[in-house]
């Protein structure tokens, strides 16, 4: 999502202007955009709750919090308790099994801490929360009948670079309000996979629906699936809670992130988020 000012791995690859596509495709690009950043406006501060399953694996619980512009608090406890911070200047991690809590300072490039960030954070995040990052080659088209939406918009766009392997991404977003239903990806061997939405929550002082039951999909086989007990977007955190103290009993340590050493040197994503 936009709100969270934080640019996605898919950022960092190198991108190119499309040519094709009429002036009708321009003009309904032109609106999508547009009306994102409207509803990323909307979300300036929420909290989750919830479990994801993958395969037959036992659920892990965790919680995430955002308050605009650049705060954020995240936990999960399985395969380990942990719970990670951002508090705009600082990341902390605090591990519960070591009982090991690490204060990150940050010397690298803007770039690459954003890159960074949106790894330790994203998976805390299930779609439809964030707007996708939309490459300057996407394309846009109507389509209609379908059993969330009388109308909706498919994004769509191929990941470029050596890191998007020749992947196609789409988006299937409610039109006009860019609620998520579905994220598509097709691999060039002819893999497909999905993460659908099943179950959402809606806001009519909004204008807006997000997630509360995703399921992922790996051609007709479900992988897993994302279910929210708490969907708060209205309510902030006060800005202290994003700068935890230690607590007693657990070792202390400070770290710095350079940009040679950001990718061992800091805390890892959650696994299976």
């Amino acid at each position: 999502m936009r709100a969270l000012l934080l640019v996605p791995l898919v950022g960092l690859l190198a991108c190119r202007s499309s040519s094709s596509g009429g002036a009708n495709d321009a003009e309904l690009m032109a609106q999508v955009r547009e009306k994102l950043a409207a509803r990323d406006a909307k979300l300036t501060a929420y909290q989750l709750e919830g479990t994801q399953t993958e395969g037959d694996t036992a659920s892990a619980g965790f919680t995430f919090a955002y308050r605009a512009p650049q705060k954020m608090r995240g936990t999960v406890s399985a395969p380990q308790a942990r719970q990670v911070w951002w508090d705009g200047k600082h990341l902390y991690e605090q591990v519960e099994a070591t009982k090991q809590f690490t204060t990150f300072t940050s010397q690298v490039s803007a770039e690459k801490l954003s890159a960074f960030l949106t790894e330790i954070f994203t998976p805390f995040v299930p779609d439809g929360f964030r707007a996708p990052l939309l490459l300057r080659s996407a394309k846009a088209r109507r389509t209609a009948s379908l059993p969330q939406a009388k109308e909706a918009v498919e994004l769509t766009m191929a990941l470029e670079g050596e890191a998007g392997g020749g992947v196609e991404v789409t988006y299937v977003l409610r039109w006009p309000s860019l609620d998520f239903l579905a994220k598509k990806t097709r691999a060039p061997d002819g893999t497909r996979a999905e993460v659908r939405m099943e179950e959402e929550h809606c806001d009519t002082d909004l204008g807006l629906c997000v997630p509360r039951k995703l399921t992922r999909w790996l051609g007709d086989a479900k992988q897993g699936e994302t279910v929210l007990s708490k969907v708060d977007l209205k309510t902030p955190l006060p800005n202290d809670a994003f700068t935890p103290a230690a607590p007693e009993g657990y070792s202390v340590q400070t770290r710095t992130l350079v940009d040679s050493e950001a990718q061992e040197s800091g805390p890892k994503s959650p696994t299976g988020g």
